[in-house]
């Protein structure tokens, strides 16, 4: 009886993230253990995603990015889908996945559309053009579509001050760099468009927290993919803690109107001195 040949041994394949061993827990080369306490949150998904510790500028950069989308309020989609789930008694978990599942390119997928928009004004400046001209030019052919460019426009704000806050602080971080001062450039343009007797657009439409945050992570070296993984990262505890109150505050079942909410929080109120 001819012997039956033995399957091939399968390869090994490869990850360069997190190494266990026993009593031994390495990320990105680093004890897990020796990170607790000594980075923050921002920081080391800085190092798990980038695959090197940030510096001390970078980390504040992007611990500032990932709590400028933490929440927006009860009126996002991704808020309402966890909110309906939550109303009828499922698990938190499932809550939460239900409002991950909302995201979509118009809620949540502009960072990566506008790091792929800035990348194409950057191609006509490496190719001769200034930064007013590649600003104008990807401008104008959104325009001409019809369409907002990404990373720009609000529902809410027709200033948006997450935006403001992240370009001050890349500019007195020192990390101001060519994606931002296009988006900005962007910005002139389009402002340049609105007051022109060629404007298509009703309302203004203002640098929003995506655009800012695309250009300012386009600066860091995150790659395109990762633009909208950002955001997912932020907006998480904003869900859990929309679903969790859901349903403690809430009754079961209840058909959910988000105009008709009221606020019924903290009124503003100042960090404590030493928060800068």
């Amino acid at each position: 009886m001819a012997k039956t040949a033995s399957p091939p041994a399968a390869e090994h394949w490869q990850s360069a993230l997190t190494e266990i061993s026993p009593n031994k827990i390495l990320v990105r080369g680093y004890p897990l253990d020796e990170m607790m306490g000594r980075l923050g949150f921002a920081e080391a998904v800085y190092l798990l995603l980038m695959g090197e510790l940030p510096t001390p500028a970078i980390g504040r950069m992007f611990n500032a990015v990932l709590v400028s989308s933490i929440d927006h309020g009860v009126s996002p989609p991704s808020t309402l889908a966890a909110r309906n789930v939550a109303t009828s008694g499922a698990p938190l978990k499932d809550c939460v996945a239900a409002g991950i599942l909302a995201f979509g390119p118009h809620h949540g997928g502009d960072i990566e559309s506008c790091m792929r928009f800035l990348d194409s004004g950057l191609s006509k400046m490496r190719a001769g053009a200034t930064l007013q001209q590649a600003a104008a030019t990807i401008v104008d052919a959104c325009v001409a579509d019809g369409h907002v460019p990404p990373g720009f426009g609000h529902r809410f704000h027709t200033r948006d001050p997450r935006a403001a806050r992240l370009f001050q602080m890349a500019l007195e971080l020192e990390l101001e760099g060519e994606h931002v001062r296009l988006l900005r450039a962007c910005e002139r343009a389009l402002e340049a468009h609105a007051n022109s007797d060629k404007a298509k657009f009703d309302r203004p439409q203002p640098v929003n927290v995506d655009g800012a945050i695309a250009a300012i992570s386009a600066d860091l070296g995150f790659a395109y993919e990762l633009g909208n993984a950002i955001f997912l990262i932020s907006r998480l505890p904003g869900l859990i803690a929309h679903a969790h109150e859901e349903r403690t505050r809430q009754t079961a079942m209840r058909q959910i109107d988000p105009a008709d909410h009221d606020y019924d929080g903290a009124r503003q109120r100042r960090l404590p001195e030493g928060r800068k």
